[in-house]
């Protein structure tokens, strides 16, 4: 099955690129402070994988919305990552297992793709490897389960490279088939085993490079689930569903201070002025502006919701405000209702109010944001961003 654009270039893109140091110094985490925090760490305890913030930066792109989303993972809106848990068993003959918690993905929908990051050092020494079973090894992915299922594998060469690498695995056929079982644990299990292509006999998957402990978050393996989900999920759904999980925990922003008189004069004074100048200079006697787009910035600090909204910290919002009065304008695109409704105001403000200047065309941002059970999720939130105006 061919893979859509989106995924492959996030793919390429990321896999192609080994572990150096300019990739900590070009990291996405220095750049637009205004919309992403600089510390890797949010509330002490959620480590934010690169990967992460980078497939936010791709996704959350304008034009990455204009490629084919028809299939694959390009047609996913939510991306959900864990971190893994497991531990390197006592024998390394049974291979490595990679644990993750799923606890949190019982909203979720359709899951199109998955993949496994498991991060590849090079071994300070190549001649364990080289003498016990060559230079090329098979490494094979399966699932815990009694069956054993493959799900992917991969050669590496012990020659092949002195810099770290992610070995990325595709592990979405064990991933819908463990979520389509209702009596599977709320955990993903995955098996990793190594073999030498000249002897066919199981190797040390340390003396590859895959070593786990210590290990830093930030360098743990990475399960990704790549999810299509309902797009009339609202923001407002995500902040209630945290309220309820926190046990009242998570609260709604503190009222602001107290503003002094003098404040709110001047700030009044202000805004008179600029409605005159938006109304073309005349004050009309203190009519307010016709309908039309004005400026809201909203920053998620001042709501109190950076300890789990990642990025952005802040974005335009814009609000709309107006009158909708006799006669209306074209690029209103008024209702019917809303013509009628302003044709009777305009005779007989007692037998109805005016027409409401309201949002008539909407378009989405994309957050990136830590989830009630720890997870960092990337999700597109649809009509976030007024873009157009209209009478209602």
């Amino acid at each position: 099955m061919d893979r859509p654009v989106l995924f492959q270039l996030c793919f390429a893109f990321w896999v192609g690129i080994e572990w150096t140091g300019a990739l900590q110094s070009s990291s996405p985490w220095g750049a637009t402070t205004s919309m992403m925090r600089r510390d890797r760490s949010v509330n002490g305890s959620v480590v934010l994988h690169d990967y992460m913030v980078f497939l936010y930066q791709t996704l959350s792109k304008p034009q990455s919305r204009d490629f084919d989303v028809s299939d694959g993972a390009g047609a996913a809106n939510t991306v959900t990552s864990f971190v893994d848990q497991g531990r390197d068993p006592p024998s390394w003959q049974s291979g490595q297992r990679y644990i993750f918690d799923l606890s949190s993905l019982a909203r979720m929908e359709e899951l199109v793709e998955a993949e496994l990051r498991i991060l590849r050092k090079p071994p300070a020494d190549l001649r364990p490897a080289l003498t016990s079973g060559g230079n090329l090894y098979d490494i094979r992915l399966y699932s815990c389960s009694s069956e054993r299922q493959l799900l992917d594998s991969k050669t590496v060469e012990v020659l092949g490279g002195g810099l770290p690498r992610w070995e990325v695995f595709d592990v979405w056929s064990g991933m819908k088939a463990h979520l389509r079982n209702p009596s599977e644990p709320p955990q993903a299990c995955f098996q990793l085993l190594a073999f030498s292509e000249l002897t066919n006999k199981v190797a040390d998957p340390l003396v590859l490079g895959l070593g786990r402990t210590p290990r830093p978050t930030q360098e743990k393996a990475l399960l990704v689930a790549f999810w299509h989900t309902d797009t009339a999920d609202s923001l407002f759904g995500e902040v209630t569903h945290r309220m309820k999980s926190e046990g009242g925990g998570f609260s709604l922003p503190k009222p602001p201070k107290l503003i002094p008189k003098h404040v709110k004069k001047n700030r009044r004074r202000r805004q008179r002025a600029l409605s005159k100048r938006s109304f073309g200079g005349a004050a009309r006697g203190g009519r307010r502006s016709r309908c039309s787009r004005k400026p809201l910035h909203v920053n998620f600090r001042d709501l109190g919701w950076d300890d789990w909204i990642i990025a952005p910290l802040d974005y335009e919002a814009r609000r709309c405000d107006g009158v909708c009065d006799f006669p209306l304008r074209a690029h209103l695109e008024p209702t019917n209702h809303a013509v009628i409704q302003t044709l009777m105001n305009s005779m007989d403000p007692d037998l109805s109010p005016p027409s409401c200047c309201v949002p008539s065309s909407l378009s989405p941002i994309s957050i990136l944001y830590i989830d009630s059970a720890g997870s960092v999720v990337y999700k597109q939130y649809e009509n976030m961003v007024v873009e157009s105006c209209g009478c209602r």
